[in-house]
């Protein structure tokens, strides 16, 4: 299953120390940038000035 394996965290560099899917942190880290880009999208078009039309 995945996060089994044992992976040495001071090999990944970059957005992979971050975001990966080998280590449980990195996996929830996606979870949540997922989450929140789907909140700000939401945010956005619910916010949105509507437009007029004449």
């Amino acid at each position: 299953m995945a996060g089994g394996d044992s992976v040495d965290e001071s090999q990944l560099k970059g957005l992979a120390k971050y975001f990966n899917s080998t280590t449980n942190r990195g996996r929830a880290n996606t979870a949540m940038a997922t989450y929140a880009v789907m909140g700000a999208v939401i945010l956005y078009f619910t916010l949105k000035p509507k437009s007029k039309s004449k």
